[in-house]
């Protein structure tokens, strides 16, 4: 009798032990083989860091798919695109809490936002490749009206030694001053209301470029365009500044940057010499689509982050060395002046 009892026992005892192992099995906290421990931590690792995972996915789209961002409500698309390299950012610091959360799903979704940038601006990043013969280099500075030192500003960029120097925001008083420290280096110059271009060679042509927005009643010269007699041949050179633009409540607010940038492009289009070189400050980044009608017809650099604005912690690139018929190999900035932009240089291949 005490016999049967203890058999019975002993069986309860065993269906209640597979019990709890198929209940553990079931639940993740025990593999096939025993291992629970190693078995729950490689299922956790896939299901963990899901938000982070999706931020990641959500970069990499805004990166890939930026132009589908509506410009409609505040330029949001404008917006973004301003500073869209900056969306690199988020690589380090989901890379960080991945690695902090043991995140697999995370890593591998990480994957996306690194290539897209790497498609966008990788080729930033890469050394300056062998230039040919025949090239032009030519320093493009807003040297801001409130400049305490143009004397000095003036040195330092022809110290760069470069062919052209376009200025932007001169001012009556100023002007003189940038005259009388380029004349020696640069004995061409071209000035029409508060842009001017300093060169090496000889300037033909020079007229006033009509690129002011609608609704503007205020005197506003903000155009120049004239012929640089180079010896690899003739340039067309545009130097321009674009409105400026604002960031409120309502967005960004860039409608007379715009229209100025659809006049100053139709005005590159219309242009009969082959070789075509911009410089200016134009409010703007090359990614911005507010650009679109000088970028569709231009090639920007192909080297060179350049971020010239502002001074004190540059940001974003809104000083511009575009051509056509040419190639812009290379854009570095120089040391700052007493400018709130950089000045940037550019190493520009003819044909």
């Amino acid at each position: 009798m005490v016999e049967r009892a203890r058999a019975r026992s002993h069986e309860a005892s065993r269906v209640k032990a597979g019990a709890s192992w198929w209940t553990r099995r079931r639940t993740g906290r025990c593999a096939p083989d025993g291992d629970t421990k190693g078995n729950a931590s490689s299922r956790s690792a896939w299901r963990r860091g899901r938000a982070p995972a999706a931020l990641a996915v959500l970069t990499a789209g805004l990166l890939a798919f930026h132009r589908a961002v509506p410009n409609s409500v505040g330029r949001l698309g404008s917006l973004l695109e301003a500073f869209l390299p900056w969306l690199g950012l988020v690589v380090p610091v989901l890379l960080g809490l991945a690695l902090l959360r043991r995140s697999a799903t995370v890593l591998v979704a990480l994957l996306l936002p690194v290539a897209a940038w790497t498609y966008l601006f990788g080729g930033l990043l890469l050394p300056e490749a062998n230039s040919a013969a025949y090239e032009v280099v030519a320093v493009q500075h807003n040297v801001s009206d409130e400049n305490p030192d143009p004397v000095g500003t003036a040195r330092a960029l022809a110290g760069a030694g470069p062919d052209l120097i376009a200025l932007e925001e001169l001012t009556p008083r100023a002007l003189p001053v940038y005259e009388k420290a380029l004349a020696t280096d640069y004995p061409h110059h071209a000035v029409r209301g508060t842009v001017g271009l300093w060169s090496k060679h000889p300037l033909t042509g020079s007229r006033l470029l009509d690129i002011k927005p609608r609704g503007l009643t205020k005197t506003w010269s903000r155009g120049l365009r004239t012929v640089v007699r180079t010896p690899h041949g003739e340039i067309a050179a545009y130097v321009a500044h674009l409105p400026s633009v604002r960031v409120g409540a309502g967005g960004l607010a860039s409608s007379r940057r715009d229209e100025s940038a659809g006049l100053l492009g139709k005005a590159v289009a219309a242009e009969k010499l082959r070789s075509v070189i911009l410089l200016g400050d134009l409010n703007s980044t090359v990614d911005d689509r507010g650009l679109a009608p000088l970028t569709s017809r231009m090639n920007a650099a192909e080297r060179g982050f350049a971020f010239s604005f502002p001074a004190v912690f540059p940001v974003a690139r809104i000083d511009q060395v575009m051509a056509r018929s040419a190639t812009v190999v290379h854009l570095r900035t120089l040391p700052a002046t007493g400018s709130d932009h950089l000045p940037i240089a550019a190493r520009i291949t003819l044909g």
